[in-house]
């Protein structure tokens, strides 16, 4: 599947603009952001862009930052690959776990190791809601416990469950990409993970001890009652792809459905934060 990127430079503008950014695009599809030396970019499966739709609401962004010019473009699936070979460094998680690629010759050993090859989906360990997820997951006992990862990406996170100990456990993304390369990353990590090419009905009718789910504001607030019919008694809800500023509306959400907070830890702005039935 195509992205369509959207880029503009932060420089001089005030301290929550990235996070207006976020908010306001996020509502339109766009599903993963990064900022580095402070040009801002945003991604959208190409077909959910809408020329118009991100017009209205570029608009609606300069008048409250102050305009500033911006590129979109169109990115080939191929090109993902290419950029991440060039540049992908192994990741180390708490001292504990390393995610790297094939081709990485690591000789320092850890706890525990995942070997991803990410392709078109998001989820190398590089963004900070992989990492801080991961730390939780390191930081959570899955000996005999019952796991979903809900929007997968590249299944980094149920591999790590699955090696931690968990018996059931299942991945889920709407992307096909994500469900193919999952499969793959599984198969490569030794794991034994059911993996499905579905959106969030995947859940329905099943429980589980243990529901992660890594993805934006705008979705995890839409899944929030079914996150709580299919947690278990006793289980534990793990969100990221969220800011710190979005920590009192997932948590508000999340009491309505008797889900109640334990804690939260965060990276950059970025927060993972954790929840019990």
């Amino acid at each position: 599947m195509n992205y369509f990127s959207l880029e503009f430079s932060l420089t001089n503008k005030q301290g929550d603009a990235q996070e207006l950014a976020i908010a306001l695009l996020s509502e339109i599809g766009f599903e993963s952001f990064t900022e580095e030396n402070s040009t801002f970019a945003a991604y959208i499966q190409s077909d959910l862009y809408s020329e118009s739709d991100c017009s209205e609401t570029l608009e609606i962004l300069w008048n409250a930052i102050g305009k500033t010019t911006y590129e979109i473009k169109e990115i080939p699936a191929q090109n993902w690959n290419q950029q991440w070979e060039s540049n992908f460094e192994p990741v180390i998680v708490d001292s504990r776990c390393i995610v790297k690629a094939p081709f990485h010759k690591i000789e320092q050993k850890f706890e525990y190791e995942i070997i991803i090859e990410p392709k078109m989906s998001f989820g190398t360990g590089h963004h900070e809601t992989t990492q801080l997820m991961l730390s939780e997951i390191l930081d959570t006992d899955c000996r005999g416990k019952s796991v979903v990862d809900c929007g997968c990406g590249t299944g980094v996170l149920a591999i790590l469950a699955k090696k931690k100990g968990s018996t059931k456990t299942k991945a889920f993304d709407v992307d096909q990409w994500c469900f193919e390369n999952t499969m793959e990353n599984a198969t490569r990590n030794n794991t034994d993970i059911i993996v499905e090419c579905k959106g969030i009905e995947s859940l329905a009718g099943e429980t589980y001890d243990i529901i992660i789910a890594n993805i934006n504001r705008n979705i995890l607030v839409s899944a929030m009652e079914q996150f709580e019919k299919s947690l278990a008694k006793d289980g534990i809800l793990i969100l990221s792809g969220i800011y710190k500023s979005d920590l009192d509306i997932i948590s508000d959400c999340a009491s309505k459905y008797q889900l109640h907070f334990i804690s939260f830890r965060e990276k950059n702005n970025w927060i993972a934060c954790r929840y019990s039935r």
